[in-house]
């Protein structure tokens, strides 16, 4: 495997060039006045002057450029290789087990009865890798999208209530770690696909689940802002995230930790589809500590539904399938 190359050489020698053209230009100009004033000829002096500032001026502006895109290419390399490293790891233990599991068939008479049980465990990891490359391809067809401008209207609730007893079932546990309250002052509609809001509530609730594990304890409120916004806030009791990390999690690829080192499945696709997502239906999205520690909770803001929208027929439901990554 490729080395992940460091930030820091870029980093100093950027700062090196940058200090050194500071201080040539600090030089030049106190050498320059002071011929300057010490020249019949001052004129030409003071334009030689000009002239210079102005191109280590440039050079200055060239370099820090120059210093911004090398840390963000190196840091999308860094995040392209991790991406690579959950994506393997995934599509490995699968094929493992397949492995492993046609073999013993091959090599040993089985019983009937222990033949199911290997049956099972193959078409559970063969849905295992479908889903992978279903979520995977439904993520490039969301990145791709263009915003719409339309009349689509997603019931929160419906759609919360769906996902929940979805991500329960996909990890293992009972609905009931997945606890969902409500203001009174529904229904919550917000303008956008019902498939849209089901990505972004089914990625939500999957990381709250699976970081919180073995006893997960997840609280859902919908509520309604003070200007009329429809709010989600999903808190978990996971380990937490270190506030300087808070805004690299939404960053595509960005996973925090070693992905070799890593126990949880993932490809650290699923917050910067939310992200995205949430910013087409122009709503926000933030991130907090749960209090009292430890947990976290995502807050998301989507504009709510129009009055002429609302009183459209009820929104056609979804298949369920939204990319979970």
């Amino acid at each position: 495997m490729e080395p992940r190359r460091s930030l820091g050489w870029p980093i100093l020698l950027g700062v090196v060039l940058i200090a050194s053209i500071i201080a040539l230009t600090v030089g030049w100009v106190l050498v320059s006045i002071a011929a300057a004033l010490g020249s019949r000829n001052a004129a030409f002096y003071w334009a030689v002057l000009g002239l210079g500032v102005a191109l280590l001026v440039v050079l200055l502006a060239g370099v820090i450029v120059y210093l911004a895109l090398t840390v963000k290419a190196i840091a999308l390399s860094q995040r392209q290789s991790n991406f690579i490293d959950s994506v393997t790891h995934e599509l490995k233990s699968p094929l493992a087990s397949l492995k492993l599991s046609l073999q013993t068939l091959t090599r040993r008479a089985v019983p009937a009865e222990n033949q199911a049980d290997f049956h099972r465990i193959m078409l559970r990891d063969v849905e295992r890798l479908d889903r992978l490359i279903d979520h995977l391809l439904d993520a490039a067809k969301t990145l791709q999208r263009r915003p719409q401008p339309g009349t689509d209207v997603a019931d929160v609730v419906t759609v919360l209530n769906v996902v929940r007893a979805a991500v329960a079932h996909r990890h293992g546990v009972d609905d009931a770690v997945v606890a969902v309250e409500t203001a009174a002052d529904g229904p919550f509609l917000v303008a956008g696909r019902a498939t849209d809001v089901e990505i972004v509530i089914r990625n939500l609730l999957d990381n709250a689940v699976k970081y919180s594990l073995p006893d997960p304890r997840v609280v859902v409120t919908v509520s309604r802002t003070n200007s009329g916004r429809v709010r989600i806030a999903v808190a978990d009791n996971g380990p937490g995230i270190p506030i300087p990390l808070r805004p690299l999690i939404f960053r595509r690829f960005h996973r925090l930790g070693s992905e070799l080192e890593r126990s949880t499945p993932g490809t650290g696709l699923g917050l910067f589809l939310v992200k995205a997502l949430v910013k087409q239906m122009r709503g926000t999205v933030l991130v907090r500590g749960r209090q009292p520690p430890p947990g976290t909770v995502f807050e998301v803001e989507l504009p709510a539904a129009s009055k002429a929208a609302a009183n459209e027929p009820e929104p056609a439901p979804f298949s369920g399938a939204a990319p979970l990554v």
